[in-house]
Protein backbone atom coordinates (compact mmCIF):
# COMPACT_ATOMS: atom_id res chain seq x y z
CA UNK A 1 0.00 0.00 0.00
CA UNK A 2 1.05 3.70 -0.64
CA UNK A 3 1.95 5.36 2.41
CA UNK A 4 -1.04 8.26 1.13
CA UNK A 5 -3.85 6.15 0.34
CA UNK A 6 -7.83 6.82 0.46
CA UNK A 7 -9.64 4.84 2.72
CA UNK A 8 -13.80 5.96 2.29
CA UNK A 9 -12.94 8.82 0.20
CA UNK A 10 -10.87 10.08 2.92
CA UNK A 11 -6.95 10.69 2.24
CA UNK A 12 -4.81 8.99 4.65
CA UNK A 13 -1.01 8.91 5.67
CA UNK A 14 -0.71 5.58 6.49
CA UNK A 15 -3.86 5.15 9.71
CA UNK A 16 -3.90 8.28 10.07
CA UNK A 17 -6.14 10.69 8.72
CA UNK A 18 -4.74 14.32 7.10
CA UNK A 19 -8.18 16.20 7.73
CA UNK A 20 -7.96 15.58 11.84
CA UNK A 21 -3.92 15.79 11.09
CA UNK A 22 -4.82 19.51 9.63
CA UNK A 23 -7.48 20.45 12.49
CA UNK A 24 -4.91 19.70 15.27
CA UNK A 25 -2.02 21.08 13.72
CA UNK A 26 -3.29 24.02 11.21
CA UNK A 27 -2.21 24.25 7.89
CA UNK A 28 0.28 24.37 5.67
CA UNK A 29 1.35 21.05 7.54
CA UNK A 30 4.49 18.87 6.19
CA UNK A 31 3.32 15.32 6.64
CA UNK A 32 5.73 11.87 6.60
CA UNK A 33 5.35 8.35 6.17
CA UNK A 34 7.55 6.31 8.73
CA UNK A 35 7.06 3.14 7.01
CA UNK A 36 7.75 4.18 3.80
CA UNK A 37 10.98 6.14 4.44
CA UNK A 38 11.68 2.10 5.93
CA UNK A 39 10.81 0.26 3.20
CA UNK A 40 12.68 2.47 0.54
CA UNK A 41 15.80 2.03 2.66
CA UNK A 42 15.21 -1.64 2.99
CA UNK A 43 14.59 -1.88 -1.52
CA UNK A 44 17.86 -0.59 -1.25
CA UNK A 45 19.76 -2.55 1.02
CA UNK A 46 18.38 -5.44 -0.78
CA UNK A 47 19.53 -4.88 -4.31
CA UNK A 48 22.95 -4.55 -2.79
CA UNK A 49 22.56 -7.44 -1.07
CA UNK A 50 26.11 -10.21 -1.99
CA UNK A 51 27.95 -6.78 -2.88
CA UNK A 52 30.68 -5.16 -1.20
CA UNK A 53 29.01 -1.74 -0.73
CA UNK A 54 28.74 2.04 1.39
CA UNK A 55 25.06 3.18 1.12
CA UNK A 56 24.59 6.58 2.36
CA UNK A 57 21.59 9.07 2.35
CA UNK A 58 21.74 12.27 0.43
CA UNK A 59 20.66 14.61 3.46
CA UNK A 60 19.64 17.38 1.55
CA UNK A 61 16.96 15.90 0.12
CA UNK A 62 14.88 15.93 3.51
CA UNK A 63 16.96 16.83 6.73
CA UNK A 64 13.83 16.94 9.25
CA UNK A 65 15.94 15.30 12.33
CA UNK A 66 13.58 12.63 13.07
CA UNK A 67 13.42 11.73 9.17
CA UNK A 68 16.71 11.06 9.88
CA UNK A 69 16.94 9.31 12.88
CA UNK A 70 14.88 6.91 10.97
CA UNK A 71 17.06 6.71 8.18
CA UNK A 72 20.20 6.12 10.47
CA UNK A 73 18.37 3.66 12.40
CA UNK A 74 17.85 1.25 9.13
CA UNK A 75 21.80 1.63 9.35
CA UNK A 76 23.12 3.50 6.18
CA UNK A 77 25.04 6.27 6.24
CA UNK A 78 25.02 9.70 5.43
CA UNK A 79 26.04 12.04 2.89
CA UNK A 80 26.12 15.75 3.78
CA UNK A 81 27.25 18.82 1.61
CA UNK A 82 27.70 21.42 4.48
CA UNK A 83 28.43 21.56 7.77
CA UNK A 84 25.21 22.17 8.94
CA UNK A 85 24.35 18.29 7.39
CA UNK A 86 27.21 17.23 9.24
CA UNK A 87 25.80 18.13 12.58
CA UNK A 88 22.23 17.07 11.88
CA UNK A 89 23.73 13.55 10.77
CA UNK A 90 25.42 13.16 14.07
CA UNK A 91 22.94 14.37 15.53
CA UNK A 92 20.83 12.02 14.29
CA UNK A 93 22.71 8.90 15.31
CA UNK A 94 24.88 8.30 12.23
CA UNK A 95 28.04 7.17 12.96
CA UNK A 96 31.25 9.53 12.15
CA UNK A 97 32.70 6.85 9.50
CA UNK A 98 29.46 6.23 7.70
CA UNK A 99 29.52 10.23 6.96
CA UNK A 100 30.83 10.84 3.66
CA UNK A 101 31.43 15.02 3.17
CA UNK A 102 30.35 15.88 -0.66
CA UNK A 103 29.89 19.21 -2.29
CA UNK A 104 31.72 21.94 -5.03
CA UNK A 105 32.29 24.63 -2.27
CA UNK A 106 33.22 23.50 1.19
CA UNK A 107 34.53 26.50 3.34
CA UNK A 108 37.73 25.40 5.60
CA UNK A 109 35.38 26.20 8.70
CA UNK A 110 33.45 23.16 7.39
CA UNK A 111 36.48 20.73 6.29
CA UNK A 112 37.75 21.60 10.08
CA UNK A 113 34.54 20.53 11.35
CA UNK A 114 34.68 17.32 9.87
CA UNK A 115 37.72 16.00 10.18
CA UNK A 116 37.40 17.41 14.11
CA UNK A 117 34.41 15.38 14.36
CA UNK A 118 35.84 11.98 12.74
CA UNK A 119 34.11 12.56 9.42
CA UNK A 120 36.73 11.34 7.31
CA UNK A 121 35.55 10.54 3.40
CA UNK A 122 35.77 13.83 1.43
CA UNK A 123 34.16 13.81 -2.24
CA UNK A 124 37.26 16.28 -4.12
CA UNK A 125 35.80 18.47 -6.69
CA UNK A 126 38.98 20.21 -7.82
CA UNK A 127 42.51 21.36 -6.94
CA UNK A 128 42.32 23.95 -4.76
CA UNK A 129 40.12 21.83 -2.56
CA UNK A 130 42.49 19.24 -2.75
CA UNK A 131 45.12 21.38 -1.22
CA UNK A 132 42.57 22.65 1.25
CA UNK A 133 41.69 19.46 2.62
CA UNK A 134 45.67 18.48 2.82
CA UNK A 135 46.77 21.49 4.64
CA UNK A 136 44.00 21.12 7.14
CA UNK A 137 44.24 17.55 7.41
CA UNK A 138 47.94 18.05 8.00
CA UNK A 139 47.58 21.04 10.90
CA UNK A 140 45.68 18.54 12.38
CA UNK A 141 47.82 15.74 12.05
CA UNK A 142 45.28 13.11 10.15
CA UNK A 143 44.71 11.56 6.98
CA UNK A 144 41.85 12.50 5.10
CA UNK A 145 40.13 9.52 2.92
CA UNK A 146 39.10 10.92 -0.81
CA UNK A 147 37.36 10.26 -3.63
CA UNK A 148 37.94 12.17 -7.08
CA UNK A 149 34.36 13.47 -8.28
CA UNK A 150 34.35 12.92 -12.31
CA UNK A 151 32.46 14.61 -14.71
CA UNK A 152 31.86 12.10 -17.32
CA UNK A 153 29.86 14.93 -19.46
CA UNK A 154 26.96 12.67 -19.84
CA UNK A 155 23.25 13.95 -20.09
CA UNK A 156 20.91 12.46 -17.86
CA UNK A 157 18.04 14.62 -19.06
CA UNK A 158 15.58 16.08 -17.05
CA UNK A 159 15.55 20.13 -16.06
CA UNK A 160 19.11 21.84 -16.70
CA UNK A 161 19.03 23.11 -13.16
CA UNK A 162 19.51 19.86 -11.92
CA UNK A 163 21.69 18.46 -14.40
CA UNK A 164 25.09 17.44 -12.74
CA UNK A 165 27.60 15.53 -15.14
CA UNK A 166 27.47 17.72 -18.41
CA UNK A 167 30.88 19.46 -19.02
CA UNK A 168 29.13 23.13 -18.62
CA UNK A 169 27.99 21.86 -15.24
CA UNK A 170 30.01 23.17 -11.89
CA UNK A 171 30.52 19.86 -10.47
CA UNK A 172 33.48 17.28 -10.87
CA UNK A 173 36.58 16.61 -12.86
CA UNK A 174 37.76 15.44 -15.94
CA UNK A 175 39.00 12.43 -15.63
CA UNK A 176 42.74 13.35 -17.08
CA UNK A 177 42.47 15.81 -13.92
CA UNK A 178 41.11 13.65 -11.87
CA UNK A 179 44.49 11.31 -13.11
CA UNK A 180 46.73 14.03 -12.41
CA UNK A 181 45.54 14.73 -8.79
CA UNK A 182 45.70 11.30 -7.78
CA UNK A 183 49.22 10.92 -8.40
CA UNK A 184 50.04 14.19 -6.82
CA UNK A 185 48.56 12.45 -3.99
CA UNK A 186 51.04 9.50 -3.86
CA UNK A 187 53.30 12.67 -2.40
CA UNK A 188 50.89 14.17 -0.22
CA UNK A 189 50.68 11.97 3.14
CA UNK A 190 47.50 14.02 4.37
CA UNK A 191 45.72 12.66 1.92
CA UNK A 192 44.14 9.03 1.15
CA UNK A 193 43.66 8.15 -1.99
CA UNK A 194 40.67 5.80 -2.07
CA UNK A 195 38.66 5.96 -5.38
CA UNK A 196 36.37 7.71 -7.92
CA UNK A 197 32.76 9.37 -7.89
CA UNK A 198 30.57 10.17 -10.69
CA UNK A 199 26.62 11.85 -9.83
CA UNK A 200 25.00 12.62 -13.14
CA UNK A 201 21.77 14.25 -12.08
CA UNK A 202 19.01 14.13 -10.69
CA UNK A 203 15.42 12.76 -10.88
CA UNK A 204 17.18 10.42 -13.64
CA UNK A 205 13.86 8.07 -14.84
CA UNK A 206 15.97 5.69 -17.36
CA UNK A 207 18.41 2.86 -17.04
CA UNK A 208 20.55 4.05 -19.79
CA UNK A 209 22.59 7.06 -17.92
CA UNK A 210 23.51 4.77 -15.35
CA UNK A 211 24.87 1.86 -17.83
CA UNK A 212 27.08 4.59 -19.49
CA UNK A 213 28.00 6.18 -16.21
CA UNK A 214 28.80 2.54 -14.81
CA UNK A 215 30.76 1.96 -18.49
CA UNK A 216 32.74 4.50 -18.62
CA UNK A 217 34.08 4.65 -14.75
CA UNK A 218 34.63 0.99 -15.63
CA UNK A 219 36.76 2.17 -18.43
CA UNK A 220 38.18 4.80 -15.87
CA UNK A 221 39.66 3.08 -13.19
CA UNK A 222 41.42 0.60 -15.80
CA UNK A 223 43.21 3.27 -17.00
CA UNK A 224 44.34 4.59 -13.28
CA UNK A 225 45.68 1.12 -12.56
CA UNK A 226 47.63 1.23 -15.80
CA UNK A 227 49.08 4.05 -14.19
CA UNK A 228 50.02 2.47 -11.06
CA UNK A 229 46.67 4.02 -9.19
CA UNK A 230 45.10 2.04 -6.69
CA UNK A 231 41.36 2.22 -6.92
CA UNK A 232 39.49 0.71 -3.76
CA UNK A 233 36.10 2.62 -4.06
CA UNK A 234 33.73 3.48 -6.79
CA UNK A 235 30.50 5.83 -6.09
CA UNK A 236 28.33 5.80 -8.41
CA UNK A 237 26.01 8.49 -7.06
CA UNK A 238 22.04 8.81 -6.56
CA UNK A 239 19.62 10.73 -8.71
CA UNK A 240 17.31 7.65 -9.42
CA UNK A 241 13.91 9.15 -10.27
CA UNK A 242 10.50 8.45 -8.47
CA UNK A 243 7.01 9.08 -9.71
CA UNK A 244 4.92 12.75 -10.05
CA UNK A 245 2.40 12.05 -12.00
CA UNK A 246 -0.08 9.76 -11.73
CA UNK A 247 0.98 8.68 -8.13
CA UNK A 248 -2.32 8.04 -6.27
CA UNK A 249 -5.35 6.98 -8.56
CA UNK A 250 -9.33 7.10 -7.41
CA UNK A 251 -11.94 6.70 -9.76
CA UNK A 252 -13.23 10.63 -9.13
CA UNK A 253 -9.74 11.87 -9.58
CA UNK A 254 -9.05 12.98 -12.94
CA UNK A 255 -4.75 12.04 -12.94
CA UNK A 256 -2.58 10.39 -16.05
CA UNK A 257 -1.79 7.12 -15.40
CA UNK A 258 1.65 6.56 -13.51
CA UNK A 259 4.16 7.06 -15.76
CA UNK A 260 6.85 4.26 -16.13
CA UNK A 261 9.45 4.57 -13.76
CA UNK A 262 12.42 1.86 -13.74
CA UNK A 263 12.49 0.19 -9.76
CA UNK A 264 15.91 0.56 -7.98
CA UNK A 265 16.03 -3.27 -8.18
CA UNK A 266 16.18 -3.03 -12.09
CA UNK A 267 17.89 -0.12 -12.48
CA UNK A 268 20.72 -1.71 -9.70
CA UNK A 269 20.83 -4.77 -11.89
CA UNK A 270 21.77 -3.36 -14.87
CA UNK A 271 25.13 -1.24 -13.27
CA UNK A 272 26.21 -3.53 -9.88
CA UNK A 273 28.06 -6.25 -12.68
CA UNK A 274 29.82 -3.53 -14.20
CA UNK A 275 31.01 -1.93 -11.23
CA UNK A 276 31.44 -5.25 -9.41
CA UNK A 277 33.97 -6.27 -12.10
CA UNK A 278 36.40 -3.41 -11.18
CA UNK A 279 36.87 -5.51 -7.57
CA UNK A 280 36.00 -1.71 -5.52
CA UNK A 281 33.54 -1.27 -3.06
CA UNK A 282 30.73 0.01 -3.98
CA UNK A 283 28.98 3.54 -2.90
CA UNK A 284 25.35 4.92 -3.63
CA UNK A 285 24.11 8.16 -2.64
CA UNK A 286 20.09 7.83 -2.91
CA UNK A 287 18.13 10.74 -1.27
CA UNK A 288 14.86 11.64 -3.33
CA UNK A 289 14.14 7.95 -3.61
CA UNK A 290 14.11 7.40 -0.31
CA UNK A 291 11.82 10.24 1.26
CA UNK A 292 9.92 11.98 -1.91
CA UNK A 293 7.13 9.37 -1.63
CA UNK A 294 6.94 9.77 1.74
CA UNK A 295 6.13 12.89 1.83
CA UNK A 296 3.20 15.52 1.73
CA UNK A 297 2.38 19.22 2.02
CA UNK A 298 -1.39 19.75 3.04
CA UNK A 299 -2.92 23.32 2.27
CA UNK A 300 -6.48 24.48 3.09
CA UNK A 301 -8.22 26.64 0.63
CA UNK A 302 -8.58 29.99 1.48
CA UNK A 303 -10.41 31.79 -1.33
CA UNK A 304 -11.85 31.40 -4.68
CA UNK A 305 -11.29 33.70 -7.21
CA UNK A 306 -12.95 33.50 -10.69
CA UNK A 307 -11.73 35.91 -13.53
CA UNK A 308 -12.54 35.91 -17.29
CA UNK A 309 -9.55 33.92 -18.28
CA UNK A 310 -9.18 31.83 -14.73
CA UNK A 311 -10.18 30.15 -11.67
CA UNK A 312 -8.06 30.56 -9.01
CA UNK A 313 -7.73 28.38 -5.80
CA UNK A 314 -5.89 30.61 -3.54
CA UNK A 315 -4.21 28.41 -0.72
CA UNK A 316 -2.86 29.12 2.24
CA UNK A 317 0.85 27.05 1.78
CA UNK A 318 2.88 29.00 -1.15
CA UNK A 319 6.30 29.05 -2.41
CA UNK A 320 8.13 29.38 0.58
CA UNK A 321 6.80 26.27 1.35
CA UNK A 322 7.14 23.92 -2.06
CA UNK A 323 9.65 26.19 -4.15
CA UNK A 324 10.19 22.92 -6.83
CA UNK A 325 6.88 24.21 -8.80
CA UNK A 326 8.05 27.66 -9.07
CA UNK A 327 11.47 26.81 -9.54
CA UNK A 328 11.40 24.26 -12.56
CA UNK A 329 7.70 24.08 -12.68
CA UNK A 330 7.99 20.70 -11.68
CA UNK A 331 4.51 18.32 -11.22
CA UNK A 332 3.24 17.30 -8.10
CA UNK A 333 -0.35 15.37 -8.15
CA UNK A 334 -2.81 17.50 -5.76
CA UNK A 335 -5.75 15.34 -4.18
CA UNK A 336 -8.55 16.85 -2.16
CA UNK A 337 -8.35 15.32 1.59
CA UNK A 338 -12.16 14.40 1.28
CA UNK A 339 -13.10 13.34 -2.19
CA UNK A 340 -16.48 12.95 -2.97
CA UNK A 341 -18.85 13.28 -6.86
CA UNK A 342 -17.94 16.74 -7.64
CA UNK A 343 -18.14 18.06 -11.06
CA UNK A 344 -14.28 18.49 -12.22
CA UNK A 345 -12.70 21.93 -13.23
CA UNK A 346 -9.38 23.08 -14.74
CA UNK A 347 -8.11 25.93 -11.90
CA UNK A 348 -4.38 27.19 -10.94
CA UNK A 349 -3.39 26.10 -7.73
CA UNK A 350 -1.68 29.36 -5.82
CA UNK A 351 -0.22 30.69 -3.12
CA UNK A 352 -0.34 34.09 -1.27
CA UNK A 353 3.01 35.09 -2.12
CA UNK A 354 3.78 38.51 -3.89
CA UNK A 355 4.75 36.79 -7.54
CA UNK A 356 3.45 35.22 -10.20
CA UNK A 357 5.35 32.81 -10.16
CA UNK A 358 3.91 31.20 -6.72
CA UNK A 359 1.75 28.52 -7.82
CA UNK A 360 1.80 24.82 -7.26
CA UNK A 361 -0.33 23.98 -10.26
CA UNK A 362 -1.47 25.47 -13.68
CA UNK A 363 -4.39 24.54 -15.75
CA UNK A 364 -4.95 21.74 -13.30
CA UNK A 365 -8.00 19.30 -13.44
CA UNK A 366 -9.03 19.11 -9.78
CA UNK A 367 -12.93 18.07 -8.08
CA UNK A 368 -14.15 21.00 -7.12
CA UNK A 369 -12.84 22.73 -4.02
CA UNK A 370 -14.36 25.53 -2.13
CA UNK A 371 -13.19 28.02 0.87
CA UNK A 372 -11.99 26.02 3.73
CA UNK A 373 -11.15 22.86 1.74
CA UNK A 374 -8.21 21.16 2.56
CA UNK A 375 -5.76 19.60 -0.54
CA UNK A 376 -2.97 17.38 -0.08
CA UNK A 377 0.29 18.43 -2.69
CA UNK A 378 1.90 14.55 -3.00
CA UNK A 379 5.46 13.59 -3.29
CA UNK A 380 6.91 16.40 -1.16
CA UNK A 381 9.01 14.47 0.71
CA UNK A 382 12.29 15.37 -0.70
CA UNK A 383 13.18 19.31 -1.67
CA UNK A 384 9.94 20.61 0.38
CA UNK A 385 10.86 22.02 3.14
CA UNK A 386 14.69 21.68 2.70
CA UNK A 387 13.54 24.38 -0.02
CA UNK A 388 11.48 26.30 2.37
CA UNK A 389 11.60 29.90 3.23
CA UNK A 390 10.34 33.21 5.14
CA UNK A 391 9.71 34.97 1.63
CA UNK A 392 6.96 37.51 2.64
CA UNK A 393 7.65 37.15 5.97
CA UNK A 394 5.69 33.77 6.18
CA UNK A 395 6.16 31.00 8.86
CA UNK A 396 7.65 27.97 7.40
CA UNK A 397 5.15 25.00 8.31
CA UNK A 398 5.31 22.15 10.83
CA UNK A 399 6.51 18.87 9.67
CA UNK A 400 4.61 15.48 11.31
CA UNK A 401 5.97 11.82 11.09
CA UNK A 402 3.18 9.14 10.78
CA UNK A 403 4.16 6.24 12.23
CA UNK A 404 1.75 3.53 11.97
CA UNK A 405 -1.40 5.24 14.13
CA UNK A 406 0.90 7.51 15.98
CA UNK A 407 1.37 11.30 14.45
CA UNK A 408 4.20 13.21 16.40
CA UNK A 409 5.20 16.97 15.31
CA UNK A 410 8.81 16.59 14.75
CA UNK A 411 9.22 20.80 13.47
CA UNK A 412 6.71 23.11 15.30
CA UNK A 413 5.82 25.98 13.23
CA UNK A 414 8.15 29.08 13.08
CA UNK A 415 6.41 31.74 15.48
CA UNK A 416 6.39 35.36 14.63
CA UNK A 417 9.44 35.99 17.55
CA UNK A 418 11.64 33.72 15.22
CA UNK A 419 11.18 36.46 12.19
CA UNK A 420 13.32 39.09 14.40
Amino acid sequence: MRPFHFLHDELYCEDVALAELAERVGTPLYVYSARSIRDRCRAFKSALEGYDHHLTYAVKANANLEVLRVIAAEQLGADVASKGEAFLALSAGFAPESISFSGVGKRADEILFALKNNIRRFYVESEQEWDALSEIARQLGVRARVLLRLNLDIDAGGHDYISTGKKHDKFGLAPDRALALAVRGEHSPPIDFRGLHVHIGSQITSVEPFVEAAEKLSEIVEHFRRRSIPVHDLDIGGGFGVVYEGFLQHPLLDEPKTKSVPEIATILERILPIVRATGCKIALQPGRAIVAEAGALVSKVLYRKETDAKTFLIVDGGMNDLLRPSLYRAYHQIVPLKIARRALETVDVVGPCCESGDFFALDRRLPRLDRGDALAVLCAGAYGFVLSSNYNAQLRPAEVLVDGAKAACVRERDRLEELL
